[in-house]
């Protein structure tokens, strides 16, 4: 085997078991009840205290209105509820309820929770090494920006 296909095999091992260890950790989190997604949402509001729509819009990369499906099931569930602003009646607000609090607190943060963290904590070159081999797969996978 050449120094290329073994370099490509284990690029692809190593991209195999992060997605294995993503599913891991979101069957995980299933299994408490909540999706991964909503999960973040969750850890997020846990650390801001309360956000907009729109912010938990550009937190999770999602659509506006994905983002407002995730919050009414969140919502229905006893999670979160909105609230409008004291400052600007026109502004709805985002809140962890009591149960909502319980949940984002007792979760581990684990999966993309944790690169969320630790990714701005690398060098800017290391940054963009990253990126562009990120950019790279990709690519390779046929995937675009709008999935």
């Amino acid at each position: 085997m050449s120094s290329e296909a073994s370099t490509a095999q284990e690029a692809l091992h190593k991209f195999l078991l992060i997605y294995r260890h993503l599913r891991q950790v979101a069957r995980n989190v299933d299994e408490k009840g909540v999706r991964g997604r909503q999960l973040a949402v969750m850890q997020f509001l846990q650390e801001q205290g309360s956000a907009t729509v729109s912010e938990i819009q550009n937190y999770m990369y999602i659509s506006a209105s994905s983002a407002s499906t995730m919050i009414s099931n969140l919502e229905d569930t006893g999670y979160v509820e909105r609230t409008r602003s004291t400052d600007d009646n026109r502004v709805v607000l985002v809140e962890l309820t009591p149960m909502g609090k319980e949940i984002a607190q007792s979760a581990v943060i684990d999966g993309i929770g944790l690169l969320r963290r630790r990714l701005p904590t690398l060098s800017e070159d290391r940054l963009q090494k990253i990126n562009d081999a990120l950019a790279d797969i990709m690519t390779l996978m046929e995937v675009t920006e709008e999935e």
